[in-house]
């Protein structure tokens, strides 16, 4: 489990084509501490596992499914990801609770900037419009956010300097890609409500 707190901006070094999935080794000193094979870490709010890795790099197996599901996919050498570990027990939680499985992607549609925060508009697919709502969390890139205004194909989040300096969504533009990951508890809430439903 994550919070979708970034721990730092990682850089894509190499990637390496399997035919049905991807090799990626990416650059990242603070998430590589201690790092072993087989633990996880989030990349771009995937969760991916660490096939090995050597002083601050680590590699990652992507099987076509996450590459069809994500915007790993669009991954380049040079390419800069957010990175996070999973949360330990006990550890507060900064975010909300991130599973790092990809509901769904959307694309920057609009960047509006003031003195002291950006407010971010980002294309939402219809079969998540139902789990978005206003003050809301979401995850964006790995990143926790809370919705700002939740329409019917889009929402808009607001981001402080620090998530602009710190995140890929300081770097991305209108049209990029982003991953979406929604609250785990509105749908546990909709399969609980359905499945009554259907008893009844």
């Amino acid at each position: 489990m994550f919070t979708g707190i970034v721990e730092e901006l990682g850089e894509v070094t190499a990637v390496e084509n399997l035919g049905d999935a991807s090799r990626f080794r990416l650059r990242g000193p603070v998430v590589t501490e201690g790092a072993k094979h087989g633990d996880s870490i989030a990349v771009n709010g995937v969760c991916l596992t660490v096939v090995d890795h050597e002083g601050d790099e680590f590699t990652a197996d992507v099987m076509a499914e996450t590459l069809n599901r994500s915007s790993l996919g669009v991954l380049a050498v040079g390419s800069r990801v957010n990175l996070e570990r999973p949360t330990a027990v006990g550890a507060r939680l900064g975010g909300h609770i991130v599973q790092g499985h990809v509901d769904g992607t959307g694309r920057v549609l609009e960047r509006k900037p003031s003195e002291n925060w950006e407010l971010v508009k980002i294309e939402l697919p219809a079969d998540l419009t139902r789990y978005v709502v206003e003050k809301g969390s979401i995850t964006v890139d790995g990143i926790s956010l809370t919705v700002v205004d939740a329409g019917p194909d889009h929402f808009t989040v607001s981001l402080i300097p620090t998530t602009l300096a710190l995140t890929t969504l300081g770097l991305k533009q209108p049209g990029d890609p982003v991953n979406l990951e929604v609250d785990i508890i509105a749908k546990y809430v909709e399969r609980l409500l359905t499945s009554q439903g259907a008893t009844r």
